[in-house]
């Protein structure tokens, strides 16, 4: 039985040709970035080669991009060193109520330290209003932190309306760009941001590296102590391989972008089509329009969406309950609970993310599948019994 991958939100296939670029940095050029002989200028060369990739990904400078080990450390990096850094001017952070757990882990963090953050509500397709940001503002405000694109529904906020408002009052603004990057268009300057969380494995690239844009003039304590790499923002020696990794996987987003957006669109209106056709009591989560072009985020009434995904999982089909760092939580997903949807819709959701190599007919194949495991489970459902 052939298996169908639609988990791509959680991770992406490292591309063969990420995999290829990567090769030599594990032994034949494997020198250390900081050592002057040429080994470790060989391996420097590398690593600026593939920080030049990812700046012009989001259309930055070379030398505001800072490796780090992934999209969760960036979050942790930008949150915490503007906070600790900006601490004599106030102690007051904006965010929203569907962030990322990076994000929301770090703001309760910090709130345990002293920190005051707001929480903004969304509406019912998860959206931030940006009048919202705007009345939240204090004098004591040092931060807004506002994701590009939700993990788990999808929907698109709109962060340049909000890095307008930021930008008029100076107030530093960070997005989590992590589930954006490399799929729509991002230009930082556009945006209005002053940081932005990215990482290498959501866009064909390997797992282990990320990185964090910080625009000039940012000001930023120091995330993790030690070596002066990374112009002394990030000690450590750098993972060359995950970063030559990452600059070719953006290189090659880049140059593929446009197209596979439209591919990836046709194929995910294909499957909300086709999934509110042919089941009934079904709404589909987040942005009908403004929503990323691989993202379809459903509630099935009357069935949990643990007993969906394993019976897809019998079929050969994987996909999601929502976000794969909270996969072995039971509690019902906060993105969806802040949205207004009841536990019983939230714990029905599924999540399907689309990628490179999805295909019409796989998205045929669950299309046929999926209503026939929604009927035999709404059968023994006892939800569907106490609902009548």
């Amino acid at each position: 039985m052939s298996r169908i991958y639609l988990d791509y939100a959680a991770t992406t296939p490292t591309h063969p040709e990420v995999v290829k670029a990567m090769l030599p940095y594990f032994n034949e050029t494997f020198g250390n970035p900081s050592s002057i002989y040429s080994y470790g200028q060989e391996a420097k060369g590398a690593v600026e080669e593939a920080r030049a990739k990812v700046a012009k990904l989001i259309n930055a400078r070379d030398e505001e991009i800072v490796f780090t080990s992934g999209g969760t450390e960036a979050d942790n990096f930008a949150l915490k060193g503007v906070a600790y850094a900006n601490e004599s001017k106030g102690n007051h952070i904006i965010t929203s109520s569907i962030e990322h757990h990076a994000v929301m882990e770090t703001c309760k963090f910090l709130e345990r330290r002293g920190f005051r953050v707001t929480y903004l509500p969304v509406d019912e397709y998860g959206l931030v209003d940006p009048d919202d940001v705007r009345k939240a503002i204090t004098d004591r405000t040092i931060l807004i932190s506002v994701m590009h694109a939700n993990n788990e529904v999808g929907t698109i906020e709109p962060i340049t309306r909000i890095g307008k408002i930021a930008r008029e009052v100076g107030v530093y603004f960070h997005t989590d760009a992590v589930q954006a990057v490399g799929h729509i268009p991002i230009n930082v300057n556009e945006l209005g941001v002053d940081l932005l969380s990215m990482s290498a494995h959501k866009l064909y690239g390997p797992k282990g590296v990320g990185a964090l844009y910080i625009r000039k003039g940012t000001k930023l304590t120091p995330f993790i102590h030690g070596g002066e790499q990374e112009r002394r923002r990030r000690a450590s020696t750098e993972n060359v391989p995950a970063i030559v990794g990452f600059g070719r996987a953006a290189e090659l987003a880049q140059q593929e972008m446009s197209e596979e957006m439209e591919r990836l669109t046709h194929l995910r209106d294909q499957l909300i089509k086709g999934l509110l056709e042919r089941i009934d009591h079904i709404r589909l989560n987040g942005h009908p329009i403004m929503r990323l072009p691989n993202n379809v985020n459903v509630s099935v009434d009357y069935v949990e969406g643990e007993s969906i995904l394993l019976n897809l999982d019998l079929e050969g089909i994987c996909v999601s309950t929502g976000s794969a760092c909270s996969s072995s939580n039971l509690e019902p997903s906060h993105v969806l609970m802040a949205m207004g949807l009841s536990h019983e819709q939230a714990h029905g959701s599924l999540r399907f993310s689309l990628g490179k190599w999805t295909t019409e007919e796989e998205i045929e194949r669950v299309l046929d599948i999926l209503p026939r495991i929604i009927a035999k489970l709404r059968a023994m459902s006892p939800l569907l019994k106490s609902y009548g």
